[in-house]
């Protein structure tokens, strides 16, 4: 097993064919540098494969977690806030050409899909809890922002009693054409 940054990957040259990122290379930082090791890393041709978090989908319980969780957290000292992660250029398709085309990847092709985790009340919280990290929130914080999302999200409910939560995922992929500098 190897372990190391993505900004300076453990591995030879070419040792790979492909790589897959499952929602992560949106959170790194130093993203251009991230993006010339996975060059360095893949072969020439080899393919590189994102999954992006794109966000709601529309009105619902993700978007109410989200305005909740930015009152909540203006309101908390900034020690207890949840530092924003990556580059935004990784949330779109004209970001990561600009990030991924220096380091020699062809043009990027994109595709967005929405996911579907409608469920009860206590389902829908576990899930945008466990996305958002909340840890760095005091338990104060934290309790407060539960207590507001579990009185405002059953108004959300469809006539079959669940609480619609649809999340996006950008699908990205690309390959190595030649080699940036």
């Amino acid at each position: 097993m190897a372990e190391g940054r993505a900004q300076q990957l453990p591995f030879a040259d070419h040792a790979f064919d492909a790589c897959v990122s499952h929602m992560a290379f949106m959170l790194m930082t130093d993203i251009d540098e991230v993006a010339a090791e996975l060059a360095r890393v893949l072969r020439p041709g080899g393919q590189l494969s994102l999954v992006l978090g794109g966000g709601p989908a529309g009105g619902e319980a993700y978007a109410l977690f989200g305005k909740l969780l930015r009152e909540i957290l203006a309101e908390v000292p900034a020690e207890q806030r949840i530092p924003r992660l990556g580059d935004p250029r990784t949330r779109g398709r004209a970001g990561l050409d600009e990030i991924l085309s220096p380091a020699g990847f062809s043009p990027v092709q994109w595709r967005t899909e929405e996911i579907d985790f409608s469920g009860s009340l206590d389902q829908v919280w576990d899930f945008v809890s466990t996305v958002y990290n909340l840890f760095p929130l005091a338990e104060s914080a934290s309790s407060a922002l539960k207590t507001a999302f579990l009185a405002e999200a059953p108004a959300l409910a469809a006539p079959d009693g669940l609480i619609p939560l649809v999340f996006q995922v950008h699908l990205a992929s690309t390959r190595i054409v030649h080699k940036g500098q």
